[in-house]
């Protein structure tokens, strides 16, 4: 296995663009890209790769033809995008050149995939993808083609046997899980806010999975508000001994930056170290039961200049083995970038200045009084007997 890893990136992913005013800004792709650079990280521990466009062979691993055409029509004609398939509505307006951008960010993530499983790289990024709304027939959420899914789904055909997908978003992964769902070759974990308070008001832990699948759908519900400790004891206390059972060939990360407590579209307050911390947890879960081969995708995250640039920048240094350490000044040549292109003023630290600490779950209990120990029991209860687990 090589020890390389590849940063997938592409300019022209910038293009899957909804508009001005929309929260999914692509100049946060755009700045993330410039803070790689500026840490020189794209001249020795990341290989800069950029794959091709997945074509429609590839896209119907995942996606229904019908639909494939409906985002064709909307891409050369954006008025005449189709409601039935979730194509102009608010979240997912129609743009010229739609197909063209989303199967762009899809085989970047393919690629990905691609590479970590013949073993030209150990690990593999791409934080433009992480699209996981996306269902087999509409966009949603927006997501039009869901890259996470199409490179799971790649692997498969490669011949991975178990791919496990863990999804971090403040989000449900809910199109992931819908792609799998009657796939027992497929471990799809999400933590994500609870579905009483945010979109898509899915990812109960009662979603455990389709028939023959019973226990591959994972869903921890956490509770608006959850913050560094409660978010880091319910991640470790589901997501490694799952793993452990599971044993996957591949894993497959999404690393949407929407849980901080700054972003504007949910209520989680997570920092950013804690979600340097989880990446480095997935880096090193990988490792010891995935045979290294890791796929880290990007996902939400609508602080476009504050948290996410930063966030990703962390999550491709940890996969290039060469983290970053969290008190360094941002570079200044960079903090011109943003200003230049969004006259704000950026951050002058990689940390949010906070060290997060949590609790064990195994250690002294759980207390049935806390919302968070409910929510972690919850899904402990739901899915770990199938994996022949204690509760």
């Amino acid at each position: 296995m090589s020890g390389r890893a590849q940063l997938m990136w592409d300019e022209a992913v910038t293009g899957y663009n909804f508009g001005p005013g929309h929260p999914m800004d692509p100049v946060r792709l755009a700045l993330t890209m410039r803070l790689v650079e500026a840490y020189e990280l794209h001249r020795g521990p990341l290989e800069v790769v950029a794959a091709k466009p997945a074509g429609d062979s590839t896209l119907r691993l995942v996606h229904r033809e019908d639909y494939i055409e409906a985002v064709r029509r909307a891409s050369a004609d954006p008025e005449s995008a189709d409601l039935a398939y979730g194509l102009g509505t608010e979240d997912d307006p129609a743009f010229p050149g739609m197909h063209e951008a989303s199967a762009l960010i899809a085989g970047q993530s393919v690629g990905a995939a691609e590479a970590v499983w013949r073993g030209d790289a150990e690990h593999a990024v791409n934080f433009a993808g992480g699209l996981h709304h996306a269902m087999p027939g509409g966009a949603s959420g927006f997501c039009v083609y869901n890259d996470a899914a199409l490179a799971i789904a790649r692997l498969l055909e490669l011949g991975a046997e178990r791919v496990a997908y863990v999804d971090v978003d403040v989000h449900h992964g809910d199109g992931v899980q819908a792609a799998f769902w009657e796939d027992p070759r497929v471990l799809t974990i999400s933590l994500h806010e609870h579905p009483r308070t945010l979109f898509p008001q899915t990812g109960w832990p009662e979603e455990t999975g389709g028939e023959g699948a019973e226990g591959s759908a994972v869903n921890v519900a956490l509770p608006a508000g959850t913050a560094d400790a409660g978010w880091l004891r319910a991640f470790h206390a589901v997501v490694p001994e799952l793993l452990a059972a599971f044993r996957p060939q591949a894993l497959v990360t999404q690393h949407g930056a929407d849980t901080h407590f700054e972003d504007p579209l949910a209520h989680l307050a997570v920092s950013l170290d804690a979600q340097r911390a989880v990446a480095e947890s997935c880096h090193a879960l990988a490792h010891e039961y995935a045979d290294g081969r890791w796929v880290a995708l990007g996902g939400g995250g609508y602080a476009v200049v504050e948290v996410v640039p930063r966030s990703w920048t962390h999550l491709a240094a940890i996969a290039g083995h060469r983290p970053i350490d969290p008190t360094s000044p941002v570079p200044e040549e960079w903090r011109h970038e943003v200003f230049r292109r969004t006259r704000q003023l950026a951050p002058y630290r990689m940390t949010d200045g906070r060290t997060p600490q949590w609790r064990d779950f195994g250690e002294g209990g759980y207390d049935p009084a806390d919302r968070l120990d409910q929510a972690v029991l919850a899904t402990r209860r739901a899915v770990f007997p199938s994996h022949g687990l204690l509760p």
